[in-house]
């Protein structure tokens, strides 16, 4: 009898730590679900569509949010400029591959836009696998008066109908809708890193780490491999594709960068599949600056076009680089984004932070390139001048038409009062993706999950930073 009774309480005593331990296990899956829902907000892409009218955000939670620009008006002639939400939708849903086993994110890896053609608009977003159209258009009137469907929709009696009825457009409140016209997948063995689109605005092409396929943008069941560095034993392997681009201005030609940090031009009209570059970019390495990390840093993380085609852009994890397209021997023009850095690579290395991509980009002249940095800093250069400013991305530096301060990071001994110390950095505040307006000085920089839209004041050059 007291066995028995040892034995109800010992069930009790377990019962009871089984109870505190489903709680912490609940605890714990609410934390990891409040984490989740604020991954999911961080920005992973930005761009500005051809007129710089729109400019659209992807986020790691499959949303693609665009925002559309203030109209000016006589009384507010200040508020040109300023962007306000014009569309939401959820472009991608996690998906499973069953076959691999493999889980596929829903995160917004690209978004490209098509040159508007009607009153709609068109973009291309994508995330590792799979590539989508997306029409966006507006509905201020809807129909009425149908003659064998009721108002909502439902189908009428046919007997109940004795007369023929006219429809009319109606006035109604203003309705943005998003809705997908193609879906370009099960092409891609690797992770999808960027889609450009083709100058004939007829083909665009996907680019993943050893190949990239051509696709035109009518046909959803069909692309054409065009780079494929697959080696035929993956242990032979030595380097990945991390960026492709068309040419902006003809069509046959377009380039790509590897994590070698070579570039390779090539031009589609020379073979069907353009393994064999007409051009190759690359800076001989110093050998009394190579170290551990040197493969790591000179990995490509982005390569963009000038406007005018003439010129190559080449972000690294240090610099960006120049390059123009009739001098294959080195760059042009070579920047240091954070050459304060090249002390820390063995504890950015131990955190993970050396992997990270920067982009890069181009104001509308190709005057002046932007990039990304660590503590919300993001870098601007001149070409022309030769001058650099490095400014910051903070709700605290960031009140409505205020002038951004130029930051500076001090390396060692006593720093001045507006200089900040590289070991006071904060690694997990970086600027990754940016883009540029294409008339006019108005700059988008994506810090996590805010958005920060910067315009140049009234009679002001940003040349003159």
């Amino acid at each position: 009898m007291r066995s028995t009774c040892g034995l109800f309480y010992d069930n009790d005593q377990l019962t009871v730590h089984y109870l505190i331990h489903l709680k912490k296990v609940l605890s714990l899956v609410y934390i990891k679900a409040l984490l989740c829902s604020v991954a999911a907000d961080i920005i992973s892409t930005v761009e500005f569509n051809s007129t710089g009218e729109l400019l659209a955000t992807g986020d790691k939670g499959g949303r693609v949010v665009v925002f559309q620009r203030e109209q000016e008006s006589k009384n507010q002639p200040h508020r040109r400029g300023e962007y306000n939400v014009y569309s939401t939708f959820q472009s991608h849903e996690p998906e499973f591959d069953y076959l691999k086993s493999l889980e596929i994110e829903e995160k917004i890896n690209k978004i490209r836009w098509l040159p508007q053609q009607n009153a709609a608009y068109f973009l291309l977003s994508t995330n590792d696998k799979t590539v989508k159209l997306w029409k966006i258009s507006e509905r201020d009137k809807r129909p009425e008066g149908y003659n064998l469907k009721d108002e909502d929709g439902r189908i009428r009696d046919p007997t109940t109908i004795t007369a023929l009825r006219v429809p009319v457009l109606r006035p109604m409140d203003l309705m943005v809708e998003a809705t997908p016209r193609r879906v370009f997948s099960n092409a891609h063995t690797y992770h999808i890193n960027s889609i450009s689109v083709n100058s004939d605005y007829e083909t665009f092409m996907s680019t993943d780490d050893l190949r990239i396929n051509l696709w035109n943008l009518e046909i959803t069941n069909r692309s054409f491999n065009i780079v494929d560095i697959k080696p035929v034993n993956m242990e032979e392997l030595t380097e990945v594709i991390t960026a492709a681009e068309f040419h902006p201005h003809q069509c046959n030609t377009f380039v790509y960068s590897s994590s070698k940090g070579s570039i390779r031009l090539c031009d589609m009209r020379a073979s069907a599949l353009c393994d064999n570059h007409s051009k190759f970019f690359e800076e001989p390495e110093d050998p009394s600056n190579r170290s551990f990390f040197s493969e790591i840093i000179s990995s490509i993380s982005d390569v963009k076009f000038s406007h005018s085609g003439r010129y190559l852009m080449t972000r690294d994890y240090l610099t960006v680089k120049v390059w123009d397209l009739n001098m294959e021997s080195k760059p042009l023009e070579t920047y240091q984004v954070h050459d304060y850095l090249r002390s820390k690579l063995c504890s950015l290395y131990e955190n993970d932070c050396i992997f990270d991509k920067f982009e890069c980009v181009w104001n509308g002249s190709d005057s002046v390139i932007m990039t990304g940095s660590y503590n919300n800093f993001f870098r601007m250069f001149d070409r022309n001048t030769k001058r650099d400013v490095t400014l910051e991305a903070s709700r605290e530096n960031s009140k409505p038409r205020a002038i951004l301060k130029p930051r500076k990071v001090c390396v060692g001994g006593k720093c001045r009062k507006d200089e900040i110390s590289v070991d006071s950095l904060d690694f997990s505040k970086k600027i990754l993706h940016t883009a540029w307006h294409p008339y006019e000085n108005i700059i988008a920089v994506a810090a996590t999950n805010n958005l920060y839209i910067f315009q140049d004041k009234v009679n002001y050059d940003m040349k003159n930073l």
